[in-house]
């Protein structure tokens, strides 16, 4: 099955499906609309962002970073990040504890 197509877009909201969920980390699909976005926050484990559709704006320590599909971003732990959609996109969130 390909990722993307496991999370649907909905007007004007952020979507989120988990597809994996262990004490070692998770695997979350979300799917943003078009202006959408997560404000400025900090997690305690490293993330890795893998965008699959469509473009964003993640910042991450201060630093604005565009990705379109195909894009991967790594956020570390402990270090402000925010997500803005450009454009509607889905990404995969992938967190790993430890």
């Amino acid at each position: 099955m390909i990722a993307s197509r496991l999370v649907e877009y909905g007007e004007g909201a952020i979507v989120s499906r988990t597809i994996l969920q262990r004490e070692s980390g998770n695997v979350t699909l979300f799917a943003f609309d078009a202006g959408q976005g997560l404000s400025e926050h900090t997690a305690p484990f490293d993330a890795l962002v893998l965008v699959l559709d469509g473009r964003a704006a993640i910042t991450i320590g201060g630093q604005v970073n565009e990705v379109a599909a195909g894009g991967v971003v790594i956020m570390p732990a402990r270090v402000p990040h925010a997500v803005k959609a450009i454009e509607r996109f889905k990404m995969m969130l992938v967190m790993i504890r430890g």
